[in-house]
């Protein structure tokens, strides 16, 4: 029986070289009209999210009333500018990320979580779906307290749902951006690659169970 090897995480020492500048960049979202990169909009915020292959996860999150804007990325690993081909090779410790730009009086973090919850599976380890390997995990990387007290609760809150379903253990890696920061733009080509191609590969969409809104963005932050 053929069996698939496990994934693993490279070291900054193992991990490869990396490129000198940053890849071009669009100057605005093709679907939103919005800025692709910062500054960004008076009271904005920005979120960092991993579901498996950019393109689907970042369609997801555009259609959201109250996202300003959404970029395709690579981000926890160690690889300065990666490109798409070093970062496929599971070699740069970065996983593929959607940069989310959102006006927090617009759209909850219970929207935002609602819908990274539901439409890829965060049971699976190191993939998703037929994409394998630790370039495609499951993560969430918050930028603020409320961001990540969020993420905590709604995480704990979903796993109860899944478990009363017959699911297993949420995978999903959750740490502050402020650890695995920076992060890199992926290429032009692979910006809102699902609006260039419509019939393109995506394998987002609902999944196992629905996520049971409430109010986490009142949270009580513990007294630092």
């Amino acid at each position: 029986m053929w069996l698939r090897s496990k994934p693993e995480m490279p070291t900054a020492e193992s991990a490869l070289t990396g490129n000198p500048r940053p890849v071009e960049v669009p100057e605005r979202h093709e679907v939103l009209g919005a800025a692709m990169t910062p500054p960004w909009p008076d009271g904005a915020e920005v979120l960092y999210v991993a579901m498996g292959c950019f393109w689907g996860a970042e369609r997801i999150f555009w259609q959201l009333p109250g996202v300003i804007t959404t970029a395709a990325g690579y981000t926890g690993g160690y690889t300065a500018h990666p490109t798409y081909e070093q970062t496929c090779t599971g070699r740069t410790g970065h996983t593929e990320a959607v940069q989310v730009v959102y006006d927090p009086a617009k759209v909850d973090l219970e929207t935002l979580f609602k819908a990274f919850w539901e439409n890829h599976d965060p049971t699976q380890v190191d993939g998703q779906g037929n994409d394998h390997g630790t370039q495609y995990r499951s993560a969430v990387y918050p930028t603020t307290e409320a961001q990540l007290a969020a993420v905590q609760e709604s995480q704990a809150r979903y796993q109860a749902a899944l478990t009363a379903s017959g699911y297993g253990p949420i995978a999903t890696e959750v740490r502050p951006f402020s650890e695995v920061s920076p992060w890199y733009y992926a290429e032009a080509y692979h910006q809102q690659y699902l609006n260039k191609n419509p019939r393109g590969y995506c394998n987002h969409g609902f999944c196992q169970v629905a996520y049971d809104r409430q109010d986490v963005t009142k949270v009580e932050l513990p007294a630092s």
